[in-house]
């Protein structure tokens, strides 16, 4: 593996192993002295209520509760064919008002065992819907990748290089279950003592961890392309182009993937090491919001201010820097940090 990559493979590593507890889960983890049958019984219950919001949601006509359902679905095991994250999903890009937001969840509307992801007629409409959106055609040149289409790939990279921004939607998706995870109240089954956050905290888990698991492109597939541009100086461009638009992108992993790509393709040495610093700062940022979500399970404002937050919209940078203003956290590490001494 090439340095370059190892250190964006690292970087990537961090960032998803500081993500909060309950990230890509539907329930928060008691602590270790917990019984297991009772970790079970908690996380069956929080099931049952994501059931019984989805039923209340999956009458809706209109795009953003629809799609607040499907997210809410996706986990569920055989769930109603009616109130499946297919059906929902469906049904949310059918809706009035859908946008590219709803299509960019349901490229999750696929096969994997049949090697059918990304859902390929999702895919196909972001492409009319979302034509300057770097992200739409960096899943594309993952897409093209698999079935071998090289001249396809090069397109793609221009593409996105060309792009005037990058959005994966999840400040969408956390907007959408923050405005919909209210209509029922949460029941005493999964208000846990420990958590002193109560319904706030229930919600904060299902808004967070549900919205945390967007589609994503295969972002080191990117990185590995740029970096074995070789001697080909317009692919070097794109790569370059390409990541200063990540560096503004909407997620932490895209603006990883922006500094990674200046500082092993700049050719200025002052480019290289504002780049490693900038990383550094995005790592200390990623996990201090992630101190800042576990805290909120038994800090009620903190918890309110955060479901406020993603209510609001925006990205989920913009989610993630606003938090830590809020609460006086700094956006640049401390002098001297190092990710790996962060605990």
């Amino acid at each position: 593996m090439m340095r370059g990559l190892r250190y964006l493979t690292l970087s990537i590593a961090l960032l998803l192993a500081v993500t909060p507890a309950f990230a890509g889960k539907t329930s928060p983890r008691p602590g270790p002295a917990e019984p297991g049958a009772a970790v079970r019984q908690h996380d069956q219950a929080l099931l049952a209520f994501q059931r019984d919001l989805v039923s209340v949601l999956a009458p809706r006509a209109d795009a953003m509760p629809l799609l607040a359902a499907a997210l809410l679905a996706r986990p569920l095991q055989a769930p109603p064919k009616t109130s499946s994250f297919h059906a929902l999903i469906v049904r949310a890009a059918q809706a009035d008002g859908a946008g590219p937001a709803v299509n960019w969840v349901r490229l999750a509307d696929c096969d994997a065992k049949a090697d059918a992801c990304p859902n390929g007629a999702a895919l196909t409409q972001l492409q009319a819907q979302a034509p300057d959106n770097a992200a739409v055609w960096l899943v594309k040149l993952g897409d093209d990748t698999r079935n071998m289409k090289s001249d396809a790939v090069r397109a793609d990279l221009a593409r996105a290089a060309a792009a005037s921004s990058y959005d994966d939607y999840a400040g969408t998706s956390l907007k959408a279950l923050a405005d919909s995870v209210g209509v029922l109240p949460p029941p005493a089954s999964v208000l846990q003592p420990a958590n002193a956050a109560g319904a706030a905290g229930v919600q904060l888990v299902l808004v967070y961890g549900l919205a945390s698991a967007q589609p994503q492109p295969s972002l080191p597939l990117v990185a590995k392309l740029c970096e074995n541009a070789g001697s080909d100086a317009s692919i070097k461009a794109d790569c370059l182009k390409l990541g200063k638009l990540l560096e503004w992108g909407s997620s932490p992993l895209a603006r990883s993937l922006g500094l990674h790509l200046r500082e092993v393709l700049a050719a200025d040495p002052v480019q290289q090491d504002d780049a490693r610093h900038a990383r550094v700062n995005l790592i200390w940022q990623v996990q201090s919001f992630a101190r800042l979500l576990d805290r909120a399970q038994s800090d009620p404002r903190v918890a309110q201010q955060l479901l406020a937050l993603a209510r609001h919209g925006g990205t989920e940078m913009s989610v993630l820097l606003a938090a830590l203003r809020d609460n006086g956290i700094a956006t640049d590490a401390p002098l001297g940090w190092k990710p790996h001494a962060a605990g």
